[in-house]
């Protein structure tokens, strides 16, 4: 009986000390609830973030994954304070997402300080991977190098040789507008003017009568989202593409294409990193995805299948090391470790944090060329991942060896 009831002591204890030693993590998604980027990313990345959890943890049942979220309002103060309590009352470990590049820039900084990890999937900026880089901080899904020279450069080449920009007054749009006249210098164009409009914008009037003064053959959109969707709105009125010139979508999604229309967006070149009607894969994943979200109308942008890729990665990580609590030591296994998932397949983090895939130059079709709801691209040519980011040590980046 001793012997029976000391086996089962110790049945209870071995039991206990199972459970202690699941490893449990804590997630936040910190977005655009309800402004102009909510389509991009939004409750649509929390639906992909539960998604890679719930797949994650059904095929490792010995990590433990809370998932919370926040709106920043696309107002850096709102991020940082947002972020801070995470790290620091709701003990978060990761915080993923965030459109907008000036609250990205500030999280940045914050998740260093604090030696917890950022996965930035929304922002843009590709200051992240350069001059404002940090061990802490990766950048997964697209930026405005890849934007710049994939949109940019392909037009340049087809006879967009004159460019004038509407800039959004932030740090995207500037880094936006930066990478993109560089992309069309280098290639033998020449930009011809710019304005800055402010966040939000809802005339666009008056800056898309400079551009139309200006005569130049492509009317560059250093901006997103809403911004994106009224500029190109705005320009149907004003006849801009019926007068001889062009947009170019610097940065366009599946969401902006939905809520502009093929008939108004027809025509946009662009450059993403992932398209729901790609293949079978990301059909399927899209089916899901409308069902977690409850919105079969919707279609999900790389921003949201960015955060599903970014998190899958990231729980690899953690599992491995069987803890997630040194942000610094959780990156560099990230980084040491090839990146392969549905979404996004094979790839790797580089040493300045730059997440490296394939990215895909698309055109959008004509209404009589759409076969069914959300047939939006034809695809122009796919750009490999050896060239679709900038090159490591053209960067600045201080974790990158001379």
């Amino acid at each position: 009986m001793k012997r029976l009831l000391a086996t089962a002591v110790l049945a209870v204890v071995l039991a206990a000390g199972t459970a202690q030693a699941q490893t449990s993590v804590k997630i936040g998604v910190l977005s655009d609830m309800s402004s102009l980027y909510s389509d991009i990313a939004g409750p649509g990345s929390v639906a992909a973030a539960k998604m890679a959890i719930a797949d994650f943890t059904a095929k490792n049942p010995g990590i433990k994954v809370e998932l919370i979220s926040g709106d920043h309002q696309n107002k850096a103060d709102i991020g940082s304070q947002l972020a801070n309590q995470w790290y620091d009352v709701d003990k978060v470990d990761l915080i993923i997402d965030t459109p907008n590049s000036g609250v990205a820039l500030a999280v940045s900084q914050i998740t260093s300080t604090k030696n917890k990890l950022f996965i930035v999937s929304g922002a843009a900026a590709s200051d992240l991977t350069g001059p404002k880089c940090n061990a802490n901080t990766i950048h997964w899904t697209y930026d405005t190098w890849m934007l710049a020279n994939g949109t940019g450069k392909a037009l340049v080449k087809t006879g967009g040789d004159t460019w004038f920009f509407l800039t959004a007054d932030y740090a995207f749009g500037h880094a936006l507008e930066r990478d993109t006249a560089a992309a069309v210098e280098k290639n033998g164009g020449k930009v011809l003017g710019k304005v800055r409009h402010p966040l939000n914008t809802n005339d666009f009037s008056s800056f898309l009568l400079q551009a139309q003064t200006s005569k130049a053959k492509v009317i560059g959109l250093a901006n997103a989202g809403g911004d994106t969707i009224n500029a190109i709105k705005a320009g149907a009125e004003f006849g801009i593409v019926k007068g001889g010139q062009k947009f170019a979508g610097l940065l366009v999604f599946a969401s902006d294409v939905n809520a502009l229309g093929l008939q108004t967006a027809q025509g946009l070149t662009l450059t993403e990193t992932w398209y729901w009607d790609a293949n079978e894969t990301n059909r399927a994943w899209t089916k899901r995805w409308q069902a977690e979200r409850g919105a079969a109308g919707k279609f999900p942008t790389m921003v949201q299948a960015g955060v599903y890729s970014g998190i899958t990665h990231y729980l690899k990580a953690v599992t491995a090391l069987k803890s997630g609590a040194d942000g610094k030591a959780v990156v560099a296994k990230m980084k040491d470790t090839p990146t392969d998932d549905p979404l996004f397949g094979k790839g790797t983090v580089r040493a300045d944090g730059r997440k490296i895939h394939d990215a895909y130059l698309f055109e959008v079709k004509a209404p009589s060329e759409s076969k069914y709801p959300g047939d939006f691209y034809k695809l122009r040519a796919t750009i490999p991942a050896a060239e679709a980011f900038r090159p490591l040590k053209e960067g600045g980046c201080s974790l990158v060896g001379s």
